[in-house]
């Protein structure tokens, strides 16, 4: 019995360190201010939805801190996200609101790049939808007939978005007929240039061209990736309705090394994802999903949310680890097989 008393307590001392009610009850920022870093410029995306999130996130830590968000562009995100890994310390004061291009290993695998996303403490995310790939109708008959003039991609400069690597397995495995046109610097230009005619096709985030593009005589939504998490109504019933990509790929590919490279593309679905730094403690890493799912919850921060990213769905702690633990068991040669494949068709 004098035995057994011991292992009774040190079970009981393990449950108090572990559960999150206990964690909560002994973490406050109370007179803090929490410095959010936004690795983008003032004005876009990201940093819209993070100033958002800042504004609810205050409210439902414990001691109700001030939220501060600091923009903080360098290297494609690398820059700041060195700096939140190796140089913030893990006290809670600091977090992370970043977008899904910091966390895909063609990123954070970079020379300069100094950290490893599957190392943070994940608080929770957002999920942007599917990515839509749209045609102009007008060029559609030349997509199936290599006899014709290829159809005209249009894609950013730098890395292609995900919804733009679609054509890269369209014209691999589905006789796809298109040539990249390279170098536009975002969304808005890439809109333009398929209003003109310069482009025949591109790929935009569903939130982004909800209210675009709408004259069916003119454009098709030829496709929707597949790879939202949750996804839901957008009102447009071509939007809705698209073929999945995904689906349509279903059992193509039977060369490993490619089904590699395809997995790659499939983990690397549009987010917005909230951390911590990496050795942070649990009990805070605990407070703060508490708080992310007492925010998400908020009615108010919802609609506001949904005027800002449209059509945005909540990714749970749970569902983020996942998604950016995938991203990062990567393996180099599906990396280097995608980079041998872009390059192929530029």
């Amino acid at each position: 019995m004098m035995r057994f008393v011991p292992t009774l307590f040190a079970a009981a001392a393990v449950v108090c360190l572990t559960s999150p009610v206990h964690a909560a009850e002994q973490v406050s920022f109370e007179g803090k201010s929490i410095k959010m870093i936004i690795p983008t410029t003032a004005g876009g995306g990201t940093d819209i939805s993070a100033r958002l999130f800042a504004r609810f996130l205050g409210k439902y830590l414990p001691g109700t801190p001030a939220i501060v968000p600091q923009n903080m562009p360098g290297g494609g995100g690398v820059t700041p996200l060195n700096f939140f890994a190796q140089q913030v310390k893990p006290d809670g004061l600091t977090i992370s609101f970043s977008s899904s291009t910091e966390a895909d290993p063609l990123t954070f695998r970079a020379p300069q790049a100094q950290y490893n996303p599957a190392k943070f403490g994940i608080i929770g995310g957002f999920g942007l939808g599917d990515q839509l790939l749209i045609i102009r109708t007008e060029a559609l008959p030349r997509l199936l007939d290599k006899s014709k003039p290829p159809v005209a991609m249009g894609t950013v400069a730098g890395q292609p978005r995900g919804g733009m690597r679609m054509t890269l397995w369209g014209n691999l495995y589905l006789g796809w007929n298109t040539k990249w046109v390279t170098g536009y610097p975002g969304s808005s230009d890439l809109l333009l240039a398929i209003e003109r005619g310069e482009i025949d096709m591109t790929s935009f985030a569903r939130e982004y061209i909800v209210d675009k593009l709408m004259d069916p005589s003119k454009y098709r939504v030829f496709y929707a990736d597949g790879l939202g998490r949750h996804a839901r109504s957008s009102g447009r019933p071509d939007f809705d309705n698209a073929p999945k990509f995904i689906d349509v790929m279903e059992g193509k590919i039977s060369d490993p090394k490619m089904q590699e490279a395809y997995n790659y593309w499939r983990a690397g679905f549009l987010f917005k994802w909230v951390t911590l730094p990496p050795d942070t403690p649990q009990a805070i890493v605990d407070v703060y999903r508490e708080a992310f799912q007492n925010v998400t919850a908020d009615p108010e921060f919802a609609k506001l949310m949904d005027q800002v990213m449209q059509g945005y769905t909540v990714v749970t702690q749970e569902e983020m680890v996942v998604a950016i633990n995938e991203l990062a068991a990567t393996p180099d040669e599906a990396l280097k097989t995608t980079d041998e494949l872009l390059r192929n068709l530029k």
